[in-house]
């Protein structure tokens, strides 16, 4: 029993004891740290201003470093110059500023200088493509938010970067959702920073080429970044009008006279299947015209879409261009007075011009329907002389032109007649 006793006792060989999950955690905390000192030692040798021997550095820093893991710090860095902590306050380590960020870029900020920056960037992800996910996905996002606690030059900065980053393709637009949190919103810290990113953004690109952006990230709303009490249309188009940006108001001017010309066409398409009374047509479209106005031009168009949305056009071929007759002259007192000036009456024109060409059906009836148009005062003389002279869309422009020769002939002797009687 004594000599068992005094045995030594087994040991187990190659296993590795698991740390505590606390003593784990701690350790975390500090990598980030870690990788930070890390990276500074590979961009603190390099001259201010040198942005070729950045961009070497950080691509040879990206084969030692874990830049994956660290994606977020290493965008922290490199944008705002320091590790973040939640809530939006650098790490309190006394760390120095990173050597490369574009808080370094001089003031005030200019597009052309952070150009230098994002070119060192856009080289770093085009080496390192896993990169991009997280850049746009939860580093630019989460700087975004916490935009309101810089300086107001760092918040030009960071604003006129990320356009720059959003133009280019390195991050995508999804990331501005960060700024309609409540808290920037209130004060226009929003309006203030996506005018900037705009801005940027429009010094390369067309406003055509931002709509498309916006649009696949998920941006709809462009009212959502300014306060409650301030979403309005003409509020948001005075707003970029005044910082120079009209692209931008005339683009969302006309996102929403597309809005609205939709709900009008579907409005007059089931007010007519439900048989209402002309005047009762007209009453919906001036209701709708005072809450929500477009130009008198765009309105005739919507008008004719709704109507015609609404006939049935299921008769026999031989019979449908009597149907169209018909129900053209059916329609007219509400186009009518609608139909105020040369500029309406073309757009007019031309919408049935289209309407004609797509459905193929109809197209013989073409100078028919603008006699009917024209007899119910819908249309003038001049507006058809001048749409047969150089208004006219181009689709099926030679075979309309050709149809209505007669017609426009006809017209130009009447107006000869009484020119001389005059």
């Amino acid at each position: 029993m004594s000599q068992q006793s005094t045995a030594s006792k087994p040991s187990l060989q190659g296993v590795r004891i698991k740390a505590r999950k606390g003593a784990v955690k701690a350790h975390a905390k500090h990598e980030p740290a870690i990788f930070r000192d890390q990276l500074y030692k590979h961009l603190e040798t390099v001259p201010e201003g040198d942005f070729e021997s950045f961009s070497t550095k950080l691509v040879q820093a990206g084969s030692t470093l874990e830049f994956l893991k660290y994606a977020d710090a290493l965008f922290e860095i490199l944008l705002v110059g320091g590790l973040i902590q939640p809530g939006g306050s650098y790490v309190d380590d006394n760390a120095p500023v990173s050597p490369f960020t574009i808080f370094n870029a001089k003031e005030p900020a200019e597009v052309d200088d952070l150009k230098k920056y994002i070119e060192v960037l856009n080289k770093l992800i085009r080496r390192y493509k896993y990169l991009q996910k997280p850049l746009e996905e939860s580093a630019l996002p989460g700087l975004l938010q916490y935009i309101h606690r810089w300086s107001a030059a760092q918040k030009d900065k960071l604003a006129l970067a990320t356009g720059l980053l959003i133009s280019q393709g390195l991050a995508n637009a999804s990331c501005l959702q960060s700024l309609t949190k409540d808290h920037l919103v209130k004060d226009y810290v929003s309006v203030t920073v996506v005018t900037l990113i705009f801005r940027a953004y429009l010094v390369d690109q067309s406003m055509d080429h931002l709509a498309g952006t916006l649009k696949r990230g998920g941006v709809k709303d462009l009212l959502a970044f300014f306060p409650p009490n301030k979403r309005s249309s003409k509020e948001l188009e005075d707003h970029f009008k005044k910082e120079g940006l009209p692209a931008v108001a005339e683009w969302w001017a006309k996102k929403q006279y597309a809005v609205v010309k939709e709900g009008i066409v579907k409005d007059l398409q089931e007010l007519c299947e439900r048989e209402e009374a002309p005047e009762q047509i007209l009453v919906a479209i001036k209701a709708r015209q005072e809450e929500a106005p477009i130009p008198e031009s765009e309105l005739v168009q919507c008008i004719w879409q709704g109507l015609m949305a609404s006939v049935d056009w299921s008769a026999r071929p031989d019979q449908i261009e009597n149907l169209a007759l018909r129900e053209v002259g059916r329609y007219t007192p509400i186009i009518q007075p609608f139909c105020n000036g040369a500029k309406t009456e073309v757009a007019l024109i031309n919408v049935v011009q289209v309407y004609c060409y797509e459905d193929t059906r109809i197209i013989k009836a073409f100078p028919q329907i603008l006699k009917v148009l024209y007899n119910k005062d819908c249309i003038s003389d001049q507006a058809i002389i001048y749409w047969h002279q150089k208004g006219s869309k181009p689709q099926g422009r030679q075979h309309f032109l050709k149809s209505t020769e007669q017609l426009v002939k006809f017209l130009q002797e009447q107006e000869d007649d009484s020119d001389e009687e005059d």
